[in-house]
């Protein structure tokens, strides 16, 4: 026996499956919420670096 006859021996007539999670979707379903969460974040840290050491450099 050789390989591809023992591999389609137990295959269905039809051995395609649809997506579950199809690609291409449109510009309205993309989501960047976890970009701009992680530039508040960033923003958020440059801006108490900055305060700490203006309220401290001042000493």
């Amino acid at each position: 026996m050789t390989s591809p006859e023992f591999y389609e021996r137990d295959r269905p007539e039809h051995p395609r499956l649809p997506e579950d999670r199809p690609r291409g979707a449109g510009p309205e379903d993309r989501s960047h919420r976890g970009t701009r969460a992680l530039l508040v974040i960033i923003l958020a840290a440059c801006l108490i670096v900055l305060l700490v050491f203006l309220l401290f450099s001042v000493v």
